[in-house]
This record gives structure tokens, C-alpha cells and sequence, in this order.
């Protein structure tokens, strides 16, 4: 019995739905039974009824789906796979940052501990982030964390004074305003789409044609008939991008812009962890408690 087939008896049996993200190893995508980025993960994970959820993603994302599902079992399938733009602020630093300003409100991107989450009024992700800044109201502080490059997005969008703070994801900030300029005069012509926690749009949106989040630019993909689109984001999402239009040439801004987290899951790990349910991911019930009123509004944005 092949791996894939090995998989898909166990999920039968477990009663499991796999949840792969965007940036996945492309076998792991094909074999989900749901991929999008983490809006819609989140989403799904309440919507499926199935006791088990399997999330070949990071761990931010199964800590989420064990927050909003507190009685299904939420594997992860490898522990190493971790988050550097989560390990940016921990909660002990965004308590401490709550004091200075205290009437603030605290907006967390979604890539965040759970005990950040715990401390924070909202979250959001790069597809709702201006909207649910937009609706907070225009006399509120906001402290909007950590990713500063997606926090300076949305200020510079929807017009409001935020405090941002200074994280980043290390995949995305190594894509600068510069490599712009040498991809236009390498590609003349060619659209350059750009995840909003890239380093290139710093100072500026003139120069890339779309800034989207993952999922906005698989719709993006869909759409276009431009016959080649540079693409600024993780190189994972290049896989389903192909396979909705395989007539564009999507091509990676930095062929390097590979995140070692999200390519430790790999099919043995799924497996492994269907058939021994193993790497169980539990949140501690006070701070499942106070981190679910900020994903449920992030959810229902």
C-alpha cells in the first residue's frame, strides 16, 4: 500500500480532516482535504465535523483550531514546525507594552502565541487585517503586532495612528524595494503580486501591481491571463497557483523564499500521527478561554 493510500484509510478510520497552508510541501497539499491560508483554516476547522483534525501547518495554527474546537483532538504533525514571526513577541512583552498605553486596542496578526492571542482584543489575518482595523473606532489607540511590515500596510490603507511592533517573518522581510527594480527590468511587463508582510512594500505600494494575502492571490491566479506573474511570498504557493491556471508562468520574486518551518511536515510525519495520534496539541483552558473572543471576532470579520 502506497503512503498516500496508507493516509487516506487512516483519516477514513480516524475520522480525521487534514488542513494543509498554502506553503505546505506540494504531496501534502494535494493529499488535504482542505488548503487556504489561515482565515480560511480557521474557518473550516469549526465548520468540519470530524473529531479529528490533523494541521500540516505550524503550530500557531493548530494552538487556533484548539482554541475555537476544544473537544476534538488537534494533531500536529511535527513539533519542530514552529514560527519565527510568532516567537517576535511573547506575552509577557505585550503585557508589558498594554501598560504603556493602556485604553489601547491590541490587534494580533493571527501569527501569534496563544497566550499572545490570550492578551489581545482581536486578531486578524492579511485578508481581513484592514477591515477589522477599519471598525475599530477612529478615537481608540491601536497596538497592532508583531509584524510590522503587515502593520504598516494596513496604517498606511486605512489612514488610522497605530503603534506596530517591530517583528517580522525572516522569509518575507528579505524581499526588499530593490529586488523590485531588478525583477521589472529582468521581467518587463510581468504583473509582481506581494504578501503584505513583505519587505518590499516598504515606503511604498507603487511598485508591485497587487499586494494580497495568500488566498488573494490563488483568486488573483485564477483571474489573470497575463502570461507570466511574479509572485512575493513563501515559494509553497506556487504548487496550487500552477494548477489553477497552468497557462501563466508564476514565477517566485526570491527562488529562496523557502520557510523551513512549514516544510517540516512531510507525508510520514501524517501518517505517523493519524495512526498513533500523535503530537496532540493542548491549550491550557483559561488561556483557550481569553484567546477564543479575539478568533471568533476574527472569524466572523
Amino acid at each position: 500500500m502506497s503512503l498516500e493510500a496508507e493516509i487516506r484509510r487512516l483519516k477514513e478510520e480516524r475520522r480525521a480532516v487534514i488542513l494543509a497552508h498554502n506553503y505546505q510541501r506540494p504531496e501534502v497539499q494535494d493529499l488535504a482535504d482542505f488548503v487556504g491560508d489561515s482565515l480560511y483554516l480557521s474557518r473550516k476547522a469549526v465548520e468540519d465535523d470530524r473529531p479529528r483534525i490533523v494541521f500540516a501547518g505550524v503550530r500557531f495554527m493548530a494552538e487556533t483550531a484548539k482554541i475555537l474546537n476544544p473537544h476534538k483532538t488537534v494533531l500536529l504533525p511535527d513539533l519542530k514546525a514552529g514560527c519565527g514571526l510568532a516567537d517576535s513577541i511573547t506575552a509577557e512583552q505585550l503585557r508589558t507594552w498594554k501598560g504603556e498605553h493602556p485604553d489601547a486596542v491590541v490587534v494580533a496578526y493571527i501569527n501569534t502565541s496563544a497566550e499572545v492571542k490570550a492578551e489581545s482584543d482581536y486578531c486578524c489575518t492579511s485578508s481581513n487585517a484592514v477591515k477589522i482595523v477599519s471598525q475599530i473606532p477612529a478615537d481608540r489607540e491601536i497596538l497592532f503586532l508583531p509584524d510590522m511590515f503587515l502593520g504598516d500596510y494596513v496604517r498606511r490603507r486605512t489612514g488610522r495612528t497605530m503603534h506596530v511592533w517591530a517583528g517580522d517573518c525572516p522569509v518575507h522581510a528579505k524581499m526588499r524595494p530593490e529586488r523590485i527594480d531588478q525583477a521589472r527590468a529582468e521581467h518587463p511587463g510581468s504583473p509582481i503580486v506581494a504578501h503584505p508582510e513583505c519587505g518590499c512594500t516598504t515606503g511604498t505600494l507603487d511598485k508591485v501591481d497587487r499586494v494580497l494575502s495568500t488566498d488573494g492571490m490563488l483568486r488573483y491566479a485564477e483571474e489573470t491571463r497575463a502570461p507570466e506573474v511574479l509572485v512575493a511570498t513563501e515559494v509553497g504557493i506556487l504548487h496550487r497557483m500552477h494548477r489553477l491556471n497552468p497557462t501563466t508562468r508564476f514565477l517566485p520574486l526570491e527562488a529562496g523564499a523557502i520557510c523551513p518551518y512549514m516544510k517540516e511536515t512531510d507525508l510520514a510525519d501524517i501518517r505517523d500521527s493519524l495512526a498513533l495520534d500523535r503530537f496532540a496539541i493542548e491549550v491550557p483552558p483559561t488561556t483557550a478561554e481569553r484567546a477564543r473572543r479575539s478568533l471568533e471576532r476574527m472569524i466572523a470579520a
